[in-house]
């Protein structure tokens, strides 16, 4: 049966393997000895595959410009899986790489049906802010809203010239009842990918855009028409690295439309410690037979967000997990653990947010 990704679905994979057999991605554990410290989501595994990511490599080990390219839909509250792309900004970032972050209200508007007022006001509040507040440096980013960029526009427009309905309708399944936004809008987002290689941002260079896995048919299309553009525009085909998308709470992917699944950055304490509290773990049915045979961190929620999110000293990680093993901590004492640590992260992030809020419309404000 043929794999089905669907970058606007909610479903997580079951299997990273098949996909990546099956979309022909490399795996990323065999580049990690060619990196001088690498992000911890990278050593985790987290980051599990590539496309060409030995391009960002040789840029980096030369010290010759490259980019990295991602965007934001401005639709909802930003959550802990959002949170997973911001963290490997800031890496890319101390790599001393050039930085495109595109708001996708076009795409917002097309998929959500939100308004370009109301995007920029997401977009302002629940995302650019947190980013900063998270540690990205804006202001040396080049940041813009899809509907005001004419450099992507025009390009959607020259790029579409080489790509037809039967093509697009065989990578994200378009029907009778799709929208002609809907059918045009990669043709946007692959303008997004591509754009930071025209003359005016720089010219031809190597790209990376960093995704989720759900997002690679928009890379395996910007790959194809990059190639069809070799001639004319010069364009490098993109490279792309993909981590696993982050399991909501319940089991399901994080969804800000869902929020007992997801972890938000304006959770409040009791928010936070209600949905951790019930949150899917890998636990026994009695704290008697837990005690005795032990838990499956491999199936616990909570045991993830220590992987993404609140523990980046690996001796900490692995501490956790023999814990959990042997039967020395049971669900609710590590639940406890979490909420703990949680609490004090947002408490901290919370404070950095308030200092960020102002700054960063000034920034916007500037676009």
């Amino acid at each position: 049966m043929t794999i089905k990704l669907d970058p606007w679905g909610a479903a997580i994979p079951e299997n990273y393997s098949r996909v990546m057999g099956e979309f022909g991605i490399s795996p990323f554990e065999t580049l990690l000895q060619k990196i001088p410290n690498p992000h911890p989501l990278m050593r985790r595994k987290i980051i599990f595959g590539h496309r060409d990511f030995e391009r960002i490599l040789n840029a980096m080990e030369k010290g010759e410009n490259f980019a990295v390219m991602t965007g934001l839909m401005p639709s909802g509250k930003m959550h802990l899986g959002h949170k997973l792309v911001i963290d490997q900004l800031i890496w890319y970032q101390a790599q001393k790489s050039d930085i495109f972050l595109c708001v996708a209200d076009l795409e917002a508007y097309s998929a959500r049906g939100i308004s370009f007022e109301q995007s920029r006001k997401f977009a302002i509040e629940e995302y650019l802010t947190n980013y900063y507040a998270l540690g990205l440096d804006l202001e040396r980013c080049h940041v813009y809203f899809q509907s005001t960029n004419n450099s992507v526009r025009h390009l959607a427009f020259l790029l579409s010239k080489k790509v037809n309905f039967s093509e697009m309708k065989a990578i994200y399944g378009f029907s009778g009842e799709s929208s002609i936004s809907q059918i045009f809008y990669p043709m946007i987002d692959i303008a997004d990918i591509l754009h930071p290689q025209l003359e005016e941002f720089g010219g031809p260079r190597p790209t990376v855009i960093p995704v989720g896995i759900d997002q690679d048919p928009h890379i395996r299309l910007a790959r194809d028409v990059a190639a069809r553009f070799k001639k004319e525009l010069g364009f490098i085909l993109p490279s792309s690295t993909y981590h696993r998308l982050l399991p909501g709470l319940t089991g399901d992917k994080m969804s800000s439309s869902r929020p007992e699944t997801a972890i938000f950055l304006t959770d409040s304490d009791a928010e936070l410690e209600k949905k951790i509290r019930n949150a899917f773990t890998g636990g026994l049915p009695t704290a008697a037979e837990q005690r005795r045979l032990g838990g499956d961190p491999s199936k616990c929620r909570v045991y993830e967000l220590y992987i993404y999110h609140l523990m980046p000293d690996d001796k900490d990680l692995l501490e956790v997990n023999e814990l959990c093993r042997s039967g020395k901590m049971i669900c609710g004492e590590c639940k406890t653990k979490a909420i703990e640590m949680m609490k004090s992260y947002l408490k901290e992030h919370r404070a950095r947010y308030k200092r960020a809020l102002p700054k960063v419309k000034k920034i916007v404000e500037k676009i």
